[in-house]
């Protein structure tokens, strides 16, 4: 009897120990919702202690006299195509509609960005500083020769085959992010025919959008936490750490990818950045609001994004 029950339990250890290397070689990606401030949904209402590493520019908040001084005009052109194409490298911003109520898109986000004043719709958030300062940044430390006019780079569509013109792609707040069938189809074709997506600022409920949009694209999606390991954040730089400072402080960052084909010995689809706002950086770093060293974080990130998706 001991034999048999010895028998058994070794036949369970291994039993166990296959599901648990399947699960890891496929793990799904099962976020939390991301608490921040004093509820869900709202801004923190401490104020920062003198001399804190918390970044951001909260003195009075974004609808203070310092921070508006730098928002961008409300005669900012953000229609797609008035950057023309000229064949080299340039930052392309992706543009969608919201089709539905914002409560319906990651349960209410804060202080409404969906028009309210400068600030614009959410795919536009932080246009054209972020890209603006990341081109000169690209175009002081690589090789390559990108836009690095005032418009920053273009606006693109996400239904229109302009975007196969751009190999790396950016898109802001997907927690808002609708789309047609058309525009999924697209997209999809995108994405197969070698495109790259940086997906960047957006926390919280967030994430159920942003999965449910990713699925109407890719019916099929696993997507993945990456780690250190993984060659996107050694394409330029070698990043020392994942332990990434979130722009607001709220918490834990997460990157999150997709293989084509479900497939690890593929590339990556596209890379986002959940609980994260790598852009914001960007925007502020010429302002001396944020501390150098974040800054500095925030862009090797961004390069190694770019030169990822040119190389793979």
């Amino acid at each position: 009897m001991k034999t048999i029950l010895a028998w058994l339990a070794t036949l369970a250890a291994a039993a166990t120990a296959v599901v648990v290397a399947q699960s890891q070689q496929n793990p799904d990606v099962r976020l939390p919702a991301v608490r921040f401030g004093t509820a869900q949904g709202q801004l923190p209402t401490s104020p920062r202690q003198p001399g804190s590493m918390q970044p951001g520019p909260f003195q009075g908040g974004r609808g203070g006299q310092r921070f508006g001084q730098l928002e961008r005009p409300e005669s900012t052109d953000l229609s797609p195509g008035q950057l023309p194409y000229d064949g080299r490298y340039a930052f392309a911003r992706l543009r969608y509609d919201q089709g539905v109520s914002p409560d319906e898109l990651g349960g209410g986000r804060f202080y409404g960005r969906r028009g309210r004043g400068s600030l614009g719709p959410p795919w536009s958030h932080d246009y054209p500083r972020a890209e603006r300062n990341f081109m000169k940044i690209l175009s002081e430390i690589t090789t390559l020769d990108p836009y690095t006019g005032p418009l920053g780079g273009a606006i693109v569509a996400i239904g229109s085959p302009d975007l196969f013109r751009y190999p790396v792609s950016y898109m802001a707040e997907p927690g808002f992010w609708t789309q047609t069938d058309e525009e999924a189809r697209n997209m999809r074709a995108y994405l197969l025919k070698g495109g790259f997506i940086i997906f960047d600022d957006f926390r919280g409920n967030d994430w159920a959008n942003f999965e449910a949009q990713m699925r109407r694209i890719l019916p099929d999606v696993r997507m993945v936490e990456l780690d250190l390991t993984h060659p996107i954040f050694h394409s330029f730089f070698d990043i020392a750490t994942l332990e990434f400072k979130q722009y607001y402080d709220r918490g834990q960052p997460y990157f999150i990818g997709a293989y084509l084909d479900n497939d690890p010995n593929k590339r990556l689809l596209f890379i986002a950045n959940y609980n994260n706002d790598v852009g914001e950086y960007w925007e502020w770093s010429d302002t001396g609001w944020t501390p150098i060293d974040l800054s500095n974080e925030a862009y090797k990130l961004g390069v190694n994004y770019i030169i990822y998706g040119l190389t793979h």
